[in-house]
């Protein structure tokens, strides 16, 4: 499959993606919120309005007349309702023209006509035509992945956009009539589920235009429609520091994702759209084994490589004339709105998600996360072993694999270590598996999570800990997986 550089757009009408007039859960503004003086946007046709906002600022946007999206993901014509962004870069594009009425503050705001829209489109009917035919042969037995709808791989460095491009196929695809899987590999950011995660979900229902993957009943009661998520902890920030977890847990990954697409019908048909990490594309000397072992684990058939001529020549010269199993291999250019977010804005994003993650996106869709004081003897906490840990002290190693089982039997093929509670796991995350403490160390990496536990105290002399939970209720005693990813965030718990 390529793209479709001579595509016509009869009207701009984009066949399939018919706007609907149906409001998608716009926020109305809190009672007694001050109402901020409104201005006016005028967007031509085929332009888009970009948008940084601060995490101290809040910028109010409702669509007056016209049509326009953001990723994908349409805005319903409004006399009243506001959406509300706070610590985003995002943009608003019309494919007609459209008006804004926009009141708060920004960074920076400006409108462009040179966007990367109808490229992406272009990508979308490419991938439609593919879905058809596998919709038109009417078969449910697989007997090879040619019976698959796309599986879509995309690539590229950081700050290349990759994340909004998946929300914007994603998006198209669900308002196409499809039910695409989406898998999030980049710990950097979660999808339906904190940092430090990996997970993947079927969208069956639109894009939430605010939160953007939508609600996920992982961290507690959740307003419907919910994502369902599959998530596996990775704990770490690069998969170059995950030698012994990232791909087992990509193997994992899409074991399960490829089960669901052979038995589910819908899913089949829409195939799924793997987002990825900036850091597997620095590949060293043209090789790019992570990127390899995510082709040949999902089977992948098309990879979408964004803003990176060196990464599509060399996958380009590895997989296009391969004589099995071919890949496509597409380049996009970056889209001329994608900025460089710092260490200090993606620190702050990764914040703000862990804090929605147990306390709702805003002060309309809150959550009631409790707290536990709990006994140190009554957790069973696995810390992930890093290249910065193996030198540690070996009296503090585990002596009986009975209690602490390993995959060889010495502290060099251990995946954890045991631990107790410590001020270094104050402020961060703790993984609830659905392993059995005494499991095997494989077993606990290739174990879903169930949920997160925040360490708000640690009290070593009583040899207790709070932990914030989602949810009230006793405490599973399952396997714990502590990792240095995502970093502390302080004061959650006041």
């Amino acid at each position: 499959m390529s793209a479709i550089p001579g595509l016509s757009l009869p009207g701009l009408s984009l066949p399939g993606l018919g706007l609907s007039s149906t409001p998608i859960s716009a926020t109305q503004q809190p009672p007694g919120t001050s109402t901020a003086p409104s201005r006016y946007e005028e967007l031509p046709a085929q332009s888009e309005y970009r948008f940084e906002v601060g995490f101290n600022q809040t910028l109010r946007i409702k669509l007056t007349s016209g049509t326009a999206e953001l990723f994908g993901t349409e805005l319903p014509v409004s006399t009243k309702d506001y959406y509300v962004f706070t610590g985003t870069k995002a943009a608003i594009y019309t494919w007609h023209g459209c008006r804004l009425e926009l009141q708060g503050d920004t960074e920076v705001e400006y409108v462009s006509e040179e966007t990367q829209m109808l490229a992406y489109a272009n990508v979308h009917f490419g991938l439609e035509n593919e879905r058809e035919k596998i919709a038109n042969t009417g078969s449910h037995n697989i007997t090879s992945d040619t019976d698959l709808g796309p599986r879509v791989l995309i690539v590229g460095p950081s700050n290349a956009g990759k994340t909004s491009l998946v929300k914007t196929l994603t998006a198209y695809a669900v308002k196409s009539g499809r039910q695409p899987m989406v898998v999030n590999l980049d710990t950097h950011q979660g999808m339906l589920s904190v940092p430090g995660s990996i997970s993947t979900a079927v969208f069956t229902s639109i894009l939430d235009v605010e939160e953007g993957w939508g609600s996920s009943p992982i961290s507690g009661p959740s307003p419907v429609p919910v994502k369902m998520p599959l998530v596996y902890h990775l704990g770490l920030a690069s998969p170059d520091d995950a030698g012994t977890i990232f791909r087992p847990l990509i193997t994992r990954m899409a074991l399960a994702v490829t089960s669901r697409l052979t038995e589910d019908a819908s899913a089949r048909v829409a195939g799924c759209i793997i987002d990825t990490p900036g850091s597997i594309a620095a590949g060293k000397a043209g090789h790019y084994d992570a990127i390899a072992h995510i082709i040949s684990e999902f089977s992948v058939n098309v990879v979408l490589v964004l803003g990176s001529e060196r990464l599509y020549s060399d996958l380009n010269r590895r997989y296009a004339k391969a004589s099995e199993d071919p890949v496509s291999i597409i380049k996009l250019d970056k889209s001329g709105g994608c900025v460089d977010r710092d260490e200090a804005f993606m620190k702050t994003l990764r914040a703000t998600q862990i804090r929605a993650y147990f306390f709702g996106h805003n002060s309309l869709n809150t959550l009631s996360p409790h707290t536990h004081w709990v006994e140190f003897g009554a957790l069973h906490i696995y810390r992930i072993i890093t290249s910065d840990n193996t030198q540690r002290n070996t009296s503090f190693l585990p002596g009986d694999d009975d209690d602490f089982p390993s995959l060889g039997g010495n502290a060099a093929d251990k995946i954890y270590e045991k631990v107790a509670p410590s001020m270094m796991m104050q402020n961060c995350l703790l993984a609830v598996t659905s392993a059995q403490p005494n499991d095997s160390h494989e077993n606990i990496r290739n174990s879903s999570v169930l949920g997160y536990l925040y360490v708000a105290d640690v009290e070593e002399a009583k040899k207790r800990v709070r932990l914030l939970a989602p949810i009230s209720g006793r405490l599973p005693g399952n396997a714990l997986v502590f990792g240095n990813w995502p970093e502390d965030v302080a004061d959650l718990v006041g």
